[in-house]
């Protein structure tokens, strides 16, 4: 026995009260018996390289390179994203990958290049292989965009998966975003960040990872180009990021580097090349197009930890109601459930939730349910028993099932990755749309299990079907959310098949977004936890998530009157916009921190409804291309080195500049600019960039600037859609999309294309169509004249 783990053991019965702690002192020696006798000790380990190069086989797109000891299979593409994988290694089976892999490249060939190496040409990229196995990546220029060293693998020679290392390096110049959901973001500074989805057990800051959501999904801005590198493997492991220098040393630039270490999976990578825009694009060709959330989620949700009973929800939104506060969801979480149970409701508390849910949705405001995928061992539990016939539940090795503690005490798990399992759990939505909700909420679903040391999460022994594959919790754990999500998103799609399901989630994997979005998870609260909210907005969209916010004021804590509005003023701008604490936390009512607050959080919401038809569009747009709504600062200008360094303010689609107060006491702020002219859309002050601006930042409102000539859609005075120009500076053309949308069903509204030009003293708008320019059918309204 581990005598400090025996301490703890003791610690967690006193903290956490009798019965819950014992339980986690069982569950974390329960999980590290199953490790110990159902794990086999690495021992002794055989180191292995490629070799040298020994024959080529030309295929379609590129063809297979073999060396001594392994072999390398290279594809490139018709969308341009390359695909490589060792020791034969092929592009699926993967949880990341959406429907058939793109053909391959026709035009791509695979000649002889120097020092007996190969290259793959292709149109887009260049691919060169060293007679080694370093495998880079060249724009059709030359310039090399990422160069991966030969790989490196250590075997158990006694069988089982071998770990490998994979090490590249990028200019100089590049600078790292991504892997998942990163507090420290979203620029990655050097350091190692964890690819395994964790729980930190408390609220989190900017210092905490790994976090909820991971993902080995890298974007490289640099000089040259950008450019996307996924590797395709869901075990555990660590990425190790170090920054170039220009100029280091004796005049010569020393590059970035990207040290890849995983305990096990296929070695196989896809990258993508190009703009941001046309990176994101293929990537979401390639791991599925983001759902497109109903156009009631776009807007203001309250939820709390705590709300307790029917009563208290209708006060909250009375609250709202008579204050003229706009609220178009409300979020009940694990209270309002029979002794945490999940897919049941304390009929004590909530005797008539689908009266409420039908009084709510009279008003516009939909019910949201938390749900939760540990399910309570116990016989007589409807869920229990029926996944229990339909041999539903996580086991071990030697068939018994995998216990462990959660919210309801003691605990099993749902193994989404087995399809019938999936079908099973869709169906269960039954019971919620029943009684009357109308979106889902996935929390602890790393998975997290209660432990009182160790790892709060299922054993790495414990057994899954992986589509059939079979395989243990070693590479299931980061993908167990992504299929949780699936379970619910095609459940979803067969119950309610005239609605777009909302589904978003703590945690999850590459290619989530097929399925919904993600929120914060337990963000501390502080000015810190704001800045980190931030950072994982951005970090996610980069990796092709494009729907997610924060809890709005912090998970925990009570936040000044000033942090509060300063967090409710940038949720307002962000994708998913919605208030939420623990029910030990303050309140997180507007109306709770004084009459200036409740005003300036009134004439935000105001904004977020106006702004709607505009939110509508970049969803359909982030459907259609895989652009994010929340956009980094570089985003049209990567080549800019100054926004790459950004992180403090972001684009929010094409059109507006946001940035939010992230210091306490501030009403001015710097603001850097991209290039061209910048309208303050509350003064209507024009600025020119790029290069950086001070703004005014009163307590009443964060700066806001939109792109001169921005076309804009918003919702008018009489509730229709409106047109919103900013002017064009004199001898430029502007122009914007717009996509109308009823809101809920599965039309595929026509894109609509904007111009705005100046023609003498006034400015034009027209629609571009395939007849021509036509008139608006929206009503115009041009803003930031007198400054051209």
């Amino acid at each position: 026995m581990d005598g400090r783990d025996l301490v703890r053991s003791m610690k967690a019965v006193g903290s956490v009260g009798s019965a819950q702690g014992l339980r986690t002192v069982r569950a974390a020696w329960r999980r590290r018996r199953a490790d110990a006798s159902w794990l086999p000790p690495r021992g002794a380990e055989r180191a292995r390289v490629p070799g040298p190069v020994r024959e080529v086989e030309p295929g379609p797109g590129g063809g297979v390179v073999r060396f001594s000891r392994s072999e390398l299979r290279v594809t490139v593409a018709v969308n341009g994203a390359v695909f490589w994988g060792w020791d034969g290694a092929g592009p699926e089976p993967s949880y990341a990958l959406i429907g058939r892999c793109p053909e391959p490249d026709p035009r791509a060939v695979l000649e002889p290049d120097k020092d007996g190496g190969w290259r793959v040409v292709a149109e887009r990229v260049t691919v060169a292989v060293s007679r080694h196995g370093a495998v880079e990546v060249l724009t059709p220029g030359g310039v090399t965009l990422r160069r991966d060293l030969p790989p490196r693998w250590w075997e158990p020679v006694g069988g089982g998966p071998a770990r490998w290392m994979q090490r590249s390096e990028v200019a100089a110049d590049a600078r790292f975003f991504g892997l998942g959901g990163r507090a420290s973001g979203p620029r990655l500074r050097d350091g190692t960040y964890r690819l395994w989805n964790s729980d930190p057990g408390r609220p989190f800051g900017p210092d905490d990872d790994p976090l909820y959501v991971t993902m080995p999904v890298q974007m490289v801005v640099a000089d040259a180009a950008t450019h996307l590198a996924f590797h395709d493997t869901s075990w555990d492991g660590t990425v190790t990021l170090r920054e170039g220098e220009e100029g280091a040393g004796s005049g010569h630039d020393r590059a970035g580097t990207c040290e890849l270490r995983m305990d096990g999976g296929p070695l196989r990578c896809w990258v993508m090349v190009g703009t941001p825009a046309r990176v994101l694009l293929a990537w979401a060709s390639l791991t599925g197009a983001p759902a497109l959330p109903p156009a009631w989620a776009l807007g203001h949700h309250h939820g709390r930890w705590g709300f307790g009973s029917e009563q208290e929800v209708r006060r909250i939104v009375s609250g709202y109601q008579q204050r003229g506060l706009l609220l178009d969801a409300v979020h009940l979480d694990i209270d309002h459930y029979d002794a945490h149970q999940v897919f049941t409701v304390d009929q004590d508390r909530f005797p008539k939730l689908p009266v409420l849910a039908e009084e709510l949705r009279r008003d516009g405001i939909r019910l949201v349910s938390i749900v939760d995928p540990a399910v309570k061992a116990e016989p007589g539990n409807a869920v229990f028993d029926a996944g229990t016939d339909e041999e539903a539940f996580v086991r071990d090795a030697a068939g018994r099932l995998v216990r462990g503690v959660v919210w309801p005490g003691e605990a099993v798990h749902p193994d989404f990755t087995h399809a019938r399992v999936r079908q099973w759990w869709g169906r269960l939505y039954q019971e919620r749309l029943a009684q009357g909700f109308s979106g889902f909420w996935h929390d602890m679903n790393e998975p997290t299990s209660f432990a009182a040391f160790g790892e709060s999460t299922l054993p790495r022994s414990a057994r899954h079907a992986l589509e059939g594959r079979g395989g243990d919790h070693r590479e299931a754990h980061n993908v167990y959310a992504l299929c949780m999500a699936r379970a619910a998103y095609e459940g979803l799609r067969e119950l309610a098949p005239q609605e777009r399901p909302f589904v978003f989630s703590r945690s999850g994997w590459a290619g989530m977004q097929r399925y919904g979005g993600s929120w914060s998870g337990d963000v501390a609260t502080g000015w810190p936890g704001l800045r980190a909210s931030l950072s994982l907005v951005m970090g996610l969209g980069l990796c092709g998530v494009p729907y997610s916010g924060p809890d709005v004021g912090g998970y925990d804590g009570s936040p000044s009157p000033e942090l509060y509005l300063r967090w409710f003023q940038l949720g307002s701008y962000l994708p998913l916009f919605r208030t939420h604490a623990s029910h030990r936390a303050g309140r997180r009512e507007p109306w709770e921190f004084g009459a200036d607050v409740l005003e300036h959080a009134r004439v935000a919401l105001v904004e977020r409804r106006r702004l709607l038809p505009y939110f509508v569009t970049l969803a359909h747009l982030a459907r259609r291309t895989g652009a994010p709504y929340v956009r980094p600062l570089w985003w049209s200008a990567p080549e800019d080195r100054s926004l790459r360094d950004c992180e403090d303010a972001f684009l929010l689609g094409d059109c507006l500049l946001v940035a939010p107060v992230l210091d306490p006491g501030a009403d001015r702020r710097a603001v850097q600019l991209p290039r061209g002219r910048w309208y303050d859309t509350a003064t209507g002050q024009a600025y020119e960039g790029p290069g950086q601006v001070l703004v005014d930042a009163p307590l009443s409102r964060i700066p806001v600037l939109a792109r001169a000539g921005a076309v804009i859609p918003v919702r008018g005075a009489d509730g229709g859609l409106e047109l919103e120009v900013w002017a064009p500076a004199r001898g430029r053309v502007g122009g914007g999309l717009v996509v109308p949308d009823a809101g809920d069903g599965w039309d595929e509204p026509e894109v609509e294309r904007y111009v705005a030009r100046w023609e003498d003293s006034r400015v034009v708008v027209e629609r571009e169509g395939e007849d021509g320019l036509s008139e608006p059918p929206h009503p115009v309204r041009v803003r930031g004249l007198g400054t051209g």
